[in-house]
């Protein structure tokens, strides 16, 4: 039986046998077909099961077929990506398909100089990858015009949401020809990726929905580790210093939790480099790197900046916070089992994470197994209910009387009421208002 891969010009087919790609996945073998049609898709399918591919290869195709000029500014196909290091990776991957055809490429995202990205525009390309920001600035600069784009790829469109971009997308929405191939990319599906999906298609687009029923990967082992609180940073340690903790995600809260992480592990021997928003795009490289290249044990990062890993063999994901949303759970753990491979989920769940454990629970369809014989095993978090197991606040308790504040008399008479002491002006203020930025 023939491949879809089959279907392909013979440089694309040497690039992807030279890397591997013997068999395509569920995504490919339905997406790569239509898109070589020049339909527009709709692509549903978890994190790790070859996306990129799936809509690169063909359009890769469809350039290479057309020969159509390459003109200073005006790229052909445009490739929009969430966030620095998943425009990074994508720009990688079309390189190496592309370098027996020849396709001119370049990537863009903000964090970096921008004027190589202008010098390098002027001078054409028929691929661009950017992120939503850059890109706008690029187009505000007069080095970028979007009017001879003829494909467009949203790539990860329910993390443009999450990360507030959709503003950013409909200004770029309105700067594309009206008559376009629109292929669109989630990892999930929710009422508002639909209704982002009907203002970025424009035409009744083929629909691909691998695995809808199955929301987590199916080849992550999953367990979850109950401690209490002050524990929770030795009990990461006895997870890492197993000989199988090779290539591991720590996931944390916030950003300033992972470089403290960052900085106990690596004195307490376990290599570890921080990655989120706040980086500098040359740090958040050098530490991507480091994690490749085995100098560097164990990434910890934040929910935004970890959406672009895609490293082979991660062996674990470690949720030392569990989030908020039960979707980011399933991103996170999709880190690892990628190509096929298998991996490890773990999640180290306090007596105040047990609302948010029921909610991943629910979410993923199964109850996630429980390892209760390790040495900091915590019974309380494991019986905890949730929000109402926590703590009451204690009760303010009667100062004893000094010499100075001697007891009232009690000689039958009523005693005044003391007026209650004026609050200083900010304790009227709402708590949000004073709260500081993560």
């Amino acid at each position: 039986m023939k491949s879809v891969f089959d279907l392909l010009n013979p440089q694309l087919k040497r690039a992807i046998d030279e890397m591997g790609y013997a068999t395509p996945t569920p995504i490919q073998k339905q997406a790569i077909q239509p898109v070589l049609e020049g339909k527009d898709v709709f692509g549903c399918a978890q994190t790790g099961t070859g996306k990129t591919a799936a809509f690169s290869l063909p359009l890769l195709h469809r350039l290479a077929a057309r020969r159509d000029p390459v003109r200073a500014g005006r790229p052909q196909v445009l490739i929009l990506a969430p966030t620095r290091e998943l425009a990074a990776q994508i720009g990688d991957n079309i390189a190496l398909y592309a370098k027996h055809q020849g396709t001119t490429h370049l990537t863009v995202f903000g964090g970096v100089n921008i004027r190589p990205q202008m010098e390098a525009l002027r001078k054409g390309v028929a691929v661009l990858v950017a992120t939503p920001g850059r890109l706008l600035d690029l187009c505000a600069q007069q080095a970028l015009f979007l009017d001879q784009v003829r494909a467009v790829v949203l790539d990860e469109a329910d993390r443009m949401l999450d990360m507030g971009f959709l503003p950013d997308i409909k200004k770029i929405l309105v700067k594309l020809p009206k008559k376009r191939q629109s292929l669109f990319f989630s990892a999930t599906l929710t009422p508002e990726i639909s209704e982002l999906a009907g203002q970025f298609i424009r035409t009744e687009p083929v629909e691909i929905r691998i695995d809808p029923g199955t929301p987590t990967a199916e080849k992550v082992a999953q367990r979850v580790l109950f401690v209490d609180k002050e524990n929770k940073y030795a009990l990461l340690k006895w997870v890492l210093d197993s000989p199988k903790c090779f290539r591991v995600i720590v996931f944390p809260r916030m950003k300033h939790n992972a470089d403290r992480l960052s900085k106990q592990l690596t004195r307490d021997g376990f290599p570890s480099a921080s990655l989120h928003g706040d980086k500098s795009q040359n740090v958040r490289m050098k530490a991507l790197e480091g994690f490749k290249s085995g100098k560097i044990q164990v990434l910890v990062a934040t929910d935004i900046a970890a959406r672009g890993i895609d490293v082979e063999d991660v062996t674990h994901v470690i949720n030392y916070d569990l989030p908020d949303e039960p979707e980011t759970y399933v991103h996170r753990i999709g880190r690892t089992a990628r190509a096929g491979a298998g991996g490890e989920g773990i999640s180290l769940v306090c007596a105040h994470d047990r609302d948010a454990l029921r909610s991943i629970e629910q979410f993923v369809g199964k109850k996630i197994p429980q390892q209760l014989d390790h040495p900091l095993h915590s019974e309380a978090a494991r019986t905890a209910m949730g929000a109402a197991a926590r703590r009451p606040p204690k009760q303010a308790q009667a100062r004893p009387a000094t010499a100075r504040q001697k007891p009232a008399k009690d000689n039958g008479q009523k005693q005044p009421a003391k007026r209650p002491a004026a609050k200083p002006f900010w304790k009227n203020v709402h708590p949000k208002a004073n709260a500081g930025r993560n």
